[in-house]
This record gives C-alpha cells, structure tokens and sequence, in this order.
C-alpha cells in the first residue's frame, strides 16, 4: 500500500504580513484623525466663520497630490523596490503629522499656520498616494495564487486596527475634555501620537525583503519609456475598471470613517461622543470581517462579492442616511450597515487592483489611476456633505453615493473573475 499524501497546512507569513500592513496603519491613522479631529482645530488655524469649510478644502486639496504621490512613488517602487517606497512614504506621513501636532495657531504667526498645515497636508497626500499602491502590490505579490485574498485581507486590518484607535481615541478625548479644551489643545495629542507610531512603522518596515515578482521584472519596468502613457495605451479596461469601482470605494470609506463624523455633530445634532462610540463599535466589526471576507473571495471568488456589496449599497445608502440623527441606537445602524457591507470590497481590494495589472506596471497603475479617483470622489466628500448640508439639501449627497453604486456595479459586471490565477 501507499501513503496518502496529507497537503502541507499553509502558515500564514505573519511577521512579514505584520511589519507590510502596519506601515499602511499608521498612514490611514494620521490621514483619518485630521478629518476627525477638524471641527476642533479649524478656528486654530483659519479665523472667521469658514473656518471649517477652510479646514475641510485643505483637506481636499491634500487629496490632489495623491495622484503625483501615485504616479511618483509607484514608478520610484517598480524601480527601485516595493520595500524602498514604502519606507519613504510612512516617513513623510510621520514627519506631516508631528508638524501638525506642533504648528503655532494664527494668533501666534498669521496666515503662515495655514500655509504650513497645507505644506503638511501635501506631503501626507504624496505620500499617501504611494502607500496604498505599494503596500497592495507587494502584499498581492507575496501571496500564493490560492490565497491572495486572506492576504490581502490584512491591508484593511491594519487600516480598521488604525481608524478604531483613532475612534477610540476621539471617544477619549471628547470624554474627559470640554469642547474648550479640545479646541485649546487636545487636537494636538492624536496627532504627536500618529508621528511617534510612524517612527515605529518605519523601524518595523526595515525587515522587509523585496517581492520575487519585483526582482524578476526590474529590468522590464526600466525599459518603458512612458510608464503612465503605457497604461492607457496597452490597459485601457484595466484603468476603466480600476476607476469604475474605485470611485464607490472611496465614496464609502471618507462618508462613514470621515465626512458623516463631522456632519452628524454640526448637521444632524448628533452627540459627539455617541458618535466616536458608534464608530468605534463599526470599526472594530469592519476589522473582523476581513479576514473572513478574503477567505470567502479565495473559494467563491472575487466578482460575486463585489456585486453584492455595489447592489446593497445602491439599495441601502439613503435609507441609513435618514438614521443620522442623535440617540446611539440609530447611529450604530448605520455605522455598522455601511461599514459591514463595505468589508466585502476592502478585504480584496488589492488583489483586486493588483490583478489589473503586470507587475512591471503595478505600482505605477494603481498609484496613479486609484489616487486620481480618490482626489476626485474621496477628496470632495467632506467638503461636499457640508456646502448640501448648508443649503439643507444633504440627502442629495447620498442619492450621489447611490448613483455611484450603479455605475460600480455595471463596471465589476466586466471585470473578469480572477480567484486562484497567477499574477501577470
């Protein structure tokens, strides 16, 4: 007789998955906290009754350099190295966030406050717009074809894990501080802790190795002489695809982890603190679901979920919108609602991109084309929310997130289904 064979369990590379994603944790952070935070230290740094408007267009305009953080750093990681890249961004994001956490106010230094928290945003936005890109690539390219969803999985577990702390720590804070001060100087405390945390990224990032796939194709990637060009000219689907469902993604993720915080307390009345909670309860479900979800994309495959999640959207969004209002009840429905429905993206979000394209073109087409798509949609959204809110028309904005819906789920319709195949 002979033995069967019993296949090998796979184990998980965690320390390598670890050292990839918290980097990618400690972006999400800093970037989440300014827009949380904003109703607190607008008045700081911009006076006049704008001030918050003010604060939200920086916000906004930050998002603009995200596709020149893309299109740069995902060329500078197709050359030079997804490890190298990713090293640069978590430092420049670090750095953006201590200057913050540190800026005189305009009472101290006039209009050179706003110009300085701009610089800061800029440089967080550039890096921000490389982060996503490399840190998806090399996760998609470090996985089995078999699994790359799980592994991909832990790149929103990193961002949830990074978004509850900085729920948790707005939950804190509006506990134990008067809305004086908050206003004072308790705006100031998340953002020093985002600058110690990315020095600890980067130290942990060190261990990083470079990706086979990177090495295999570093001379492929030298010789295009118009990477951005190539992308269209050779993978027009592919970056119609990407900005088809790219644009509902990031509709979710800045409406429910950043523009309904601010709206829900100015606009709808709502307790700041229940609103911290509500989020905080949404957040820790987003992070459980990720893995499960990526699980699931591995055996029944990406396409059907993607599908799912677009249909449910479109049906639910203005419904749960009608829910923004004060009591903890209705806003831990739609927190939890739209953030449990948005997991079944985000756990395969870079599998899902990091398929559209070759890999000597992967850190480049992502950066570029999904950052440019954020600067449009996820940008806008806080800024947007507001100016409908003001004129008392804010349900237009979730008949938006709606219409959005519609036309992601009509382009993932043509996306082709992927599970278990290699990367190009």
């Amino acid at each position: 007789m002979t033995a069967t064979s019993v296949p090998e369990r796979h184990r998980l590379p965690m320390r390598k998955l670890v050292a990839a994603s918290i980097g990618n944790a400690i972006e999400w952070y800093d970037w989440t906290i300014y827009s949380a935070f904003s109703v607190y230290f607008a008045s700081r740094f911009f006076p006049g009754e704008l001030a918050l408007v003010n604060t939200l267009a920086t916000f906004a305009l930050a998002f603009f350099f995200r596709p020149l953080g893309g299109w740069l750093l995902g060329r500078f990681a197709d050359l030079r190295g997804r490890k190298t890249a990713m090293l640069l961004t978590i430092a420049l994001m670090a750095g953006g966030s201590l200057l913050i956490g540190v800026l005189p106010t305009f009472d101290l230094i006039g209009w050179a406050a706003p110009a300085l928290l701009v610089l800061a945003r800029i440089g967080q936005g550039l890096s921000l717009g490389g982060e996503v890109s490399n840190a998806s690539a090399y996760l998609a390219e470090i996985a089995p074809a078999s699994r790359r969803g799980r592994y991909s999985a832990f790149f929103y577990i990193s961002t949830g894990t990074a978004l509850l702390i900085a729920s948790l720590l707005g939950f804190l804070l509006t506990s134990v501080l008067s809305e004086q001060q908050l206003t004072d100087f308790g705006w100031r405390i998340p953002f020093v802790i985002g600058g110690v945390l990315g020095l600890i990224g980067v130290w942990l990032r060190r261990s990083l190795e470079e990706t086979e796939q990177f090495e295999d194709n570093r001379e492929k990637a030298r010789a295009l002489a118009k990477p951005l060009r190539t992308t269209l000219r050779l993978h027009p689907k592919a970056v119609g695809q990407l900005i088809g469902f790219s644009m509902l993604s990031t509709l979710c993720y800045y409406t429910f982890f950043s523009a309904l915080t601010p709206f829900a307390v100015k606009t709808r009345g709502a307790d700041a603190t229940d609103v911290f909670l509500a989020l905080s309860v949404a957040t820790a479900l987003f992070i459980a679901l990720q893995y499960p979800m990526g699980v699931l994309s591995d055996r029944f495959g990406r396409k059907p979920q993607l599908l799912a999640w677009s249909a449910a959207t479109a049906v639910l969004i203005v419904p749960l919108s009608a829910l923004v209002r004060p009591g903890l009840g209705s806003l831990l429905v739609v927190f939890c609602v739209g953030v449990g429905l948005y997991t079944a993206m985000t756990s395969i979000a870079p599998a899902i991109m990091s398929e559209l394209f070759p890999t000597e073109l992967r850190g480049l087409g992502i950066g570029a084309w999904y950052n440019l798509t954020v600067a449009v949609f996820g940008g806008t959204a806080p800024l947007v929310i507001q100016g409908l809110a003001a004129v008392d028309a804010s349900t237009a904005f979730f008949w938006y997130i709606a219409g959005s819906a519609v036309v992601a789920f009509l382009v993932i319709r043509t996306l082709p289904e992927t599970k278990g195949t290699e990367l190009r």
